[in-house]
């Protein structure tokens, strides 16, 4: 069935002013796109037409970074996401057990707490949680998902006492006395959180729904799930093989956790979609979160002589994970926070590739996630490589104010650089790191062009772009970095039919009031998938 689109603003992301006055769809693609009496020659005399009412139509939104797994996970878990003192959070945790009806044999998980609004910057730890059971295990998840907090049942159940040593890239919280206090940054976090899983409730269709739908109304048709672990793999082939999948997942198993083997294993979704799900290629995840104080810096953090954070991995072995990728011809994909994660990613891409004697390094489109503390001698660098920089833009306003108090303010001012890597002609793309922050790309697309902290700061203006820049990078550049250029992120005849309806012109309100324009409808290969009353 032919459908036709017409009487509404369509912004087609060709160009900067390029719009159509109709679009016609037909089996999933653009079929047509221009001038409504060119669209109108090329419908059948059967094609439904699809009043728009003024509304504006555009590409549907591609996510460049997030993790639909963690998702599905945390869609499950107790909110914590508006907790602002202790005593909330208890009540809450304790809500859900009640709810869930969560025994001894059970778990009970919470997400998205950010201790950087709780008293004193403090974290949740086992004193308070154990007021929530003395007997079923706690695990409460920080909004960043690089570290947590448990209960001592939860800390018996791994086996961490007073005796277990910091792992490597990661730290367990400590009491005067040795014993943990419940608080685990990092790869510490791993260890608990491997030693818990198998308890956690976990039903994946209710919650692969519920995910999805979320991207949905947000207008996003393109996932990202970076950071798949083998067994988040299996998972999602078997939604695919279900049909459950709504939305196309792109998967990025870790280079540490056997991503070689998975594309082995898997070639009918090696770098190519079989039933919406394909394996984009590998993911490494090099330092921790800036708000967090994890992050790898170059210099200390604020009001600290010489702590920088630190490092997952050594130089030799970061170099390996490059090395790995290049020799397999696979993507891949860094999480680089601090500024010295991001010398250490350059430096071990630049040595892997001379060592290799590949001359198309450029091709393979490497991406560094986040880029929050990116230097400008560093971009020069990106572009020297064709590396992507994936942004985390929404970090000037959901963190922006902790950054000063973090980074101080020349460094705050300058995380997320956007202008900065626009100007060098990279691809730039932005993301929300889904469960971290919610799915919202008109919400970035604000922060984007506008800069605005929580707190109503301006931080850095000279690193503002303009809405269509922002615009091209959740659109066109995103596909870009799935090497979906010619398929997706624009309206042209011969692209995927995911498009969106928005109740007004982004390029056209006040940029404001970017942040308040609602999706009103989600299209996925023509079919509509989400629609508001």
């Amino acid at each position: 069935m032919q459908k036709l689109y017409v009487n509404g603003t369509i912004l087609t992301m060709e160009a900067e002013n390029d719009t159509a006055e109709a679009v016609l769809t037909e089996d999933g693609y653009i079929r047509c796109a221009g001038s409504r009496e060119e669209v109108l020659r090329a419908a059948a005399p059967d094609a439904q037409e699809i009043d728009l009412q003024g509304r504006t139509m555009m590409p549907a939104f591609i996510d460049g970074h997030s993790h639909i797994t963690m998702a599905m996970q945390m869609s499950q878990a107790a909110d914590l996401t508006e907790c602002e003192d202790f005593d909330e959070m208890i009540r809450l945790l304790r809500a859900y057990k009640e709810e869930n009806g969560i025994t001894s044999e059970g778990l009970i998980s919470g997400f998205g707490y950010d201790h950087n609004f709780l008293p004193g910057g403090s974290h949740p730890v086992k004193k308070y949680l154990n007021q929530v059971s003395a007997e079923i295990p706690v695990y409460v998840s920080h909004v960043s998902g690089h570290m947590g907090c448990a209960n001592d049942a939860a800390l018996k159940l791994a086996g961490i006492t007073r005796d277990t040593p910091d792992p490597e890239g990661g730290r367990i919280g400590r009491l005067e006395n040795g014993e943990p206090d419940g608080y685990l940054e990092e790869n510490a976090a791993i260890l608990l959180q491997r030693a818990i899983g198998a308890r956690a409730s976990f039903d994946p269709v209710k919650a692969l729904e519920k995910a999805q739908q979320l991207y949905l109304e947000n207008g996003v048709t393109t996932v990202q799930d970076g950071a798949s672990a083998a067994q988040t793999v299996e998972l999602l082939k078997s939604m695919a093989q279900a049909g459950l999948l709504k939305v196309d997942v792109v998967s990025y198993p870790l280079v540490t956790d056997h991503a070689d083997r998975i594309f082995q294993e898997n070639p009918e979704y090696a770098g190519k979609y079989c039933r919406r799900l394909k394996l984009g290629g590998y993911k490494a995840v090099l330092d921790g979160s800036p708000q967090g104080k994890s992050a790898w810096l170059s210099k200390p953090y604020e009001n600290s002589q010489d702590y920088c954070g630190y490092p997952w991995f050594s130089d030799e072995q970061t170099e390996e994970f490059m090395r790995r990728a290049l020799e397999d011809g696979r993507q891949i994909l860094v999480h680089c926070n601090g500024d010295a994660a991001s010398e250490q990613y350059l430096n071990a891409w630049e040595k892997a590739l001379q060592k290799s004697g590949r001359a198309d390094g450029k091709a393979l489109r490497p991406v560094m996630i986040h880029c929050q503390t990116v230097r400008e001698d560093q971009l020069d660098r990106m572009k020297m490589f064709g590396m992507i920089p994936s942004l985390f833009v929404g970090h000037v306003y959901y963190w922006g104010d902790v950054h000063l108090k973090n980074l101080g303010k020349e460094r705050a001012e300058r995380i997320s650089p956007s202008r900065s890597a626009l100007d060098r002609g990279l691809k730039v793309n932005f993301h929300q790191d889904t469960p971290v922050t919610k799915p919202n790309m008109l919400h970035t697309v604000w922060c984007a062009v506008n800069r605005i902290t929580r707190g109503g700061r301006v931080l850095g203006e000279d690193q503002c772009c303009t809405v269509y820049e922002a615009l091209r990078a959740v659109t066109a550049s995103a596909a870009y970095a799935y090497f979906e250029e010619d398929t997706k992120g624009t309206i042209r005849a011969g692209k995927a039919a995911d498009l969106i309806i928005l109740d007004k012109n982004p390029m056209e309100v006040p940029k404001e009031e970017i942040r308040k324009i609602r999706v009103l409808e989600t299209i996925k290969d023509g079919e509509t998938v989400m629609k508001r009353d």
